[in-house]
């Protein structure tokens, strides 16, 4: 008789979770790589949505307009996200001149939602229609080694807006600008709610199945540990992210939220219908996941 083929052992893929790399993610993205069933992959804000979309990664902290885009069909996975109640320090409009004079905004290409809130707030509090134009901050200047260093005016455009590690560690020039607005602190006076800048996300598609189901489990897991030892992880990553200690841990410990509470959640919505209320995009309802922590994930 011939002998019986071996069956395969085909070993399961493993999650793909999207994340950035500021020093913002630190307490929801720390310790994911301890779990064997989780591939992290590093990204920029911008792209993260189209990765999930696409299938890239099957989860991605995810600019929080991107799910606001009936065309991507994503649900936001409520185990973590990155926000404010007030103040955001890393999402910051800086302008040579008053704001209710802006006419163009050169936007950060890293995000997507800060641009569309800069856009809000730019209307309700100061009652002007801006232009928004891509602007790689990374880039500067675009001098060459050999071209003389230009002068603050001419290496900065007259309004810019910048997200990220950069506004701290690499920011533009004060003397440039004299008016300078936090579009945290901006959004809270005018709704008195916190503003969701991300949160993860996945496919609504794959929302139902047993592997979104652990892996959330397993991000609201690794978000709640490492609530209980932020200070230790500013103390670790600060200086790697070129941040002062003693700043990251009021960015970290006071001024951030990671928890997408019942306030949130509202807030999001109140984000997505101001975005349709102007004409800024036709934007879905919320689609939030019920998270139910299956007995399989383990770290």
């Amino acid at each position: 008789m011939p002998n019986p083929q071996p069956t395969p052992n085909f070993a399961p893929q493993p999650t793909k979770i999207a994340a950035v790399q500021f020093l913002n993610t630190i307490s929801l993205i720390e310790g994911l790589d301890a779990w064997t069933g989780c591939e992290l992959i590093k990204a920029i804000p911008s792209r993260i949505a189209q990765m999930v979309t696409t299938g890239q990664a099957d989860i991605g902290l995810a600019s929080i307009v991107d799910a606001a885009d009936p065309k991507n069909t994503l649900t936001l996975i409520p185990a973590g996200m990155i926000g404010c109640d007030g103040p955001t320090l890393t999402v910051r409009l800086f302008s040579a001149v008053p704001p209710s004079q802006i006419t163009t905004v050169h936007a950060d290409t890293d995000s997507h939602t800060s641009v569309m809130l800069a856009d809000i707030i730019l209307r309700e509090q100061y009652g002007i229609t801006a232009n928004f134009t891509p602007f790689d901050a990374r880039e500067k200047s675009g001098s060459g080694v050999d071209t003389p260093t230009p002068s603050p005016d001419e290496a900065w455009p007259e309004t810019i807006l910048l997200i990220g590690d950069k506004v701290v560690v690499d920011s533009p020039p004060a003397v440039r600008y004299p008016h300078q607005i936090d579009l945290g602190q901006a959004w809270h006076e005018l709704t008195n709610l916190p503003f969701v800048y991300a949160t993860w996300m996945c496919r609504s598609a794959d929302a139902d199945s047993p592997k979104i189901a652990e892996a959330a489990a397993m991000l609201e897991r690794v978000r709640l540990r490492n609530n209980l030892r932020l200070d230790w992880l500013v103390t670790t990553q600060a200086k790697a992210h070129h941040w002062p200690a003693d700043l990251a841990r009021t960015y970290i410990g006071q001024l951030l939220k990671f928890n997408p509470d019942a306030r949130a959640k509202q807030a999001v919505e109140l984000f997505f219908q101001k975005l349709t209320h102007h004409n800024i995009l036709d934007a879905t309802k919320p689609n939030w996941l019920d998270i139910n922590t299956p007995s399989g994930a383990t770290a």
